[in-house]
């Protein structure tokens, strides 16, 4: 915790927008599919998991009943976005026979990331407890995130369930993707873009994937854009370095994709990444 990184190039590394000058491009697409996708999909939206203003989650199920489950969880540096701009998610999943869950939380400064994540454990939770009336197989339950996602999906692997439920079993979270996830959160913490998400010393050791042990079971599948900065990457190799190959099996630059370009490859059914999700879904 005593590692000092320059503030200016932590910016550069970290600035996604500034990096892909095209992302307000990417951000009209994403909002346009979602709105198709809410639009064209059976859905029940805003459904509550906690009693907080922005604990609800959005539940698109599959066809067929004791479906997968696929709970994705959005970026945008816990400070931003919402699960709405993220609904064009679901069709590519539901159409293969996945129950899609895209949960909202609170956002930073007004929270902290800590607090973020047992947000997540929360909506989690009540998915594992629901969503079998909502078409979903509760046993086979992956979790995936992209950015500031892949960070919560990662923590979501690493949770210690029945602390938080005696009913809730160990291996709640079948497996999970982190995609451009942040697992060592120590730079952000000194990086001037992101002052306002109030990192503390604590704040990092408790909520960096790298920091905790390695879940005692399930797998996490990491990948990047192959033209994200050097620090994107190192956050990918640093969580399989801390959990090992058994727990991070897959750790991969996908060539030619850019912070925003990555997330539209999830949804490609002929991309490598599409494929991996579909490998994590039906993992028994």
């Amino acid at each position: 915790m005593t590692e000092k990184f320059d503030p200016p190039w932590l910016d550069r590394m970290y600035n996604n927008r500034e990096a892909v000058p095209t992302h307000p491009e990417y951000l009209r697409r994403w909002a346009a599919q979602s709105a198709d996708a809410m639009r064209s999909q059976p859905r029940e939206l805003d459904v509550r998991y906690g009693g907080g203003p922005s604990e609800h989650l959005d539940i698109f199920p599959a066809a067929q009943p004791d479906a997968p489950v696929l709970f994705f969880i959005h970026g945008g540096y816990w400070r931003a976005l919402d699960k709405r701009d993220h609904s064009f998610i679901a069709p590519a999943f539901t159409k293969a026979g996945v129950c899609v869950v895209i949960p909202n939380y609170a956002l930073c400064p007004v929270v902290t990331v800590p607090q973020i994540v047992m947000q997540m454990v929360q909506a989690l939770a009540w998915t594992w407890r629901h969503i079998a009336r909502h078409g979903g197989d509760p046993s086979r339950i992956t979790v995936a995130g992209h950015s500031a996602g892949g960070h919560l999906a990662a923590m979501m692997q690493a949770c210690l369930w029945p602390v938080f439920g005696k009913d809730l079993p160990a291996g709640l979270v079948k497996n999970s993707l982190s995609i451009s996830g942040l697992h060592d959160l120590a730079p952000l913490m000194q990086a001037p873009l992101l002052a306002n998400l109030c990192l503390t010393r604590d704040d990092v050791r408790r909520a960096s994937p790298a920091l905790l042990p390695a879940p005692a079971q399930g797998t996490l599948a990491v990948v990047a854009g192959g033209d994200e900065s050097s620090e994107y990457h190192r956050q990918a190799r640093v969580i399989r370095e801390a959990w090992g190959r058994r727990c991070v099996p897959v750790c991969e630059l996908l060539p030619g994709l850019n912070h925003f370009s990555v997330l539209e490859a999830l949804v490609q059914p002929e991309h490598r990444l599409n494929a991996l999700a579909i490998e994590l879904l039906q993992a028994r």
